[in-house]
């Protein structure tokens, strides 16, 4: 298991500020404030605010590709690639609520690397589609608006930050399965 850093913390950190005031309106010198420092200290350990938000962005929408690339090559039905999906955006937003806050509301702020974020978010909803399409394809998925079962599985995925911190006990692997269940089922053509 990798050993936290100083960065590690700071990113972690300002992911939390981020989420509770908005990325706009926190500062380096709220960051250093909440990490126990001082300002010029944390330039140390990073460049800028810039900085922090392109590494949890970027890492989250990377690792997110990651795991729907290996969905995508494995040999099971759509179905499946569905649940794997969920479990996939599960198992990411509770190890990090945080960190999804600024995936989803503060993207639009990236400069430099806000070009490859968009390709990386339009590449990962291109893929989920054509599972989608597939599915409907085999027979597998009800033959219905390709574009609102994709709209309706990643509004739901996409929140998950917003939810998952209000329950006291989660079990990420019963979350999925429940969630998987009631996004699958609705577009299942072989419902039990």
């Amino acid at each position: 298991m990798k050993t936290e850093t100083r960065k590690d913390e700071i990113i972690k950190t300002a992911a939390k500020l981020f989420k509770e005031k908005g990325y706009s309106a926190v500062t380096m010198r709220d960051l250093a404030s909440a990490m126990g420092m001082k300002a010029a200290s944390l330039y140390n350990h990073i460049k800028s605010k810039q900085e922090i938000l392109k590494e949890i962005i970027i890492s989250l929408a990377e690792e997110f590709t990651h795991g729907l690339e290996l969905i995508q090559k494995s040999d099971i039905s759509s179905i499946q690639k569905i649940e794997e999906v969920v479990k996939l955006h599960v198992n990411i937003t509770s190890q990090n609520t945080f960190g999804m806050a600024s995936l989803n509301n503060d993207w639009m702020h990236l400069e430099e690397k806000l070009d490859y974020y968009l390709e990386l978010r339009s590449n990962y909803e291109e893929e989920l589609r054509q599972i989608i399409a597939d599915g409907v394809k085999k027979g597998e998925i009800i033959d219905e608006n390709i574009e609102i079962m994709l709209f309706s599985v990643l509004s739901t995925l996409r929140s998950l930050y917003l939810w998952i911190p209000k329950k006291d006990y989660l079990n990420p692997e019963k979350l999925s399965q429940e969630l998987s269940t009631v996004l699958v089922k609705g577009i299942n053509k072989k419902i039990d």
